[in-house]
């Protein structure tokens, strides 16, 4: 049994590109399966996908977590088929259920602007934190982006940076007059003063080493309460404020698709749907007849 789940493991990382962390994901997923159902795979039925799902729901696990676990199933199966490991797919007949579209919080301009400026002085940790927060916002880069930044990444003189998305794709995104500057404070004054243990990374903790997403979480996280700002506010919740701001200002659809990096311009309407909603919140706030 664990030699089909690392055959599909090896699978979906060396032929699909599948980030590091959606691997272990499906590896979690498959074990606990495996866990369940007490069964060689290739000879699981229906009826046992039928029960572990509907364990999943008795033990109270969310509506996208039982999604999430159906659709590893199904990619494992349609592969194990493929292979010719198993005869029939016993989740050929499972239809995921729509998941309801649930708008991207994005904060007002005003609010953006009061947490990307909260960073103050010229120590070390003021200049990397500024820098983080003003890349971040110009960029509309994930907090795994960010994180994974090397110093040959960004090109001061052409304003660009390069980020590796998901699925390892690769892709180059402008970088703003502000964020530049943040970014050049800290390469001149804040990151030489940090310890150099990891010398290609861009930002660094305070032990020298590359910054992690919990780490960057714990940076917003102060900036947000210094700033008296309500509601959960993450470095994700920057990437849909530069969506949405920019759809807002009048830029293209195509163009945020791709500086966003989504393969299907799909998942870049819903910003589409967040400046809608503002809009009719100011229209009956402000008409006289609304």
């Amino acid at each position: 049994m664990n030699e089909f789940i690392q055959d599909f493991l090896s699978f979906i990382q060396v032929e699909r590109g599948y980030s590091k962390n959606t691997v272990v994901s499906y590896k979690l997923d498959l074990e606990q399966f495996a866990a369940f159902a007490g069964a060689d795979f290739p000879k699981v039925e229906r009826q046992v996908v039928q029960d572990y799902l509907r364990h999943l729901s008795e033990e109270s696990f969310s509506r996208t977590s039982i999604e999430r676990k159906l659709a590893t199933l199904k990619s494992f199966f349609h592969y194990m088929v493929g292979e010719g490991s198993a005869a029939a797919d016993p989740t050929s007949d499972f239809k995921l259920p729509k998941k309801a579209k649930r708008l991207p919080k994005a904060l007002s301009i005003g609010d953006t602007l009061k947490l990307i400026t909260s960073p103050r002085g010229n120590d070390p940790w003021s200049l990397r934190d500024s820098a983080i927060l003003e890349l971040l916002y110009a960029t509309g880069m994930r907090a795994s982006e960010l994180t994974a930044l090397n110093l040959d990444d960004i090109n001061l003189e052409v304003s660009f940076i390069r980020c590796l998305g998901k699925g390892s794709k690769e892709r180059v995104v402008p970088v703003g007059k502000a964020a530049l500057k943040a970014i050049r404070d800290y390469l001149e004054k804040g990151r030489v003063n940090f310890p150099q243990k990891d010398k290609v990374a861009f930002f660094l903790d305070k032990n020298g080493e590359r910054l992690t997403r919990q780490g960057l979480w714990m940076i917003i996280k102060k900036h947000v309460k210094k700033q008296g700002l309500r509601g959960k506010t993450s470095p994700h919740t920057l990437r849909h404020s530069f969506a949405t701001h920019l759809l807002e200002k009048g830029a293209d659809l195509r163009s945020v698709q791709e500086m966003l990096g989504h393969s299907d311009i799909s998942t870049t309407q819903i910003y589409t749907s967040v400046s809608r909603e503002r809009l009719k919140k100011m229209y009956n706030q402000a008409h006289p007849r609304a």
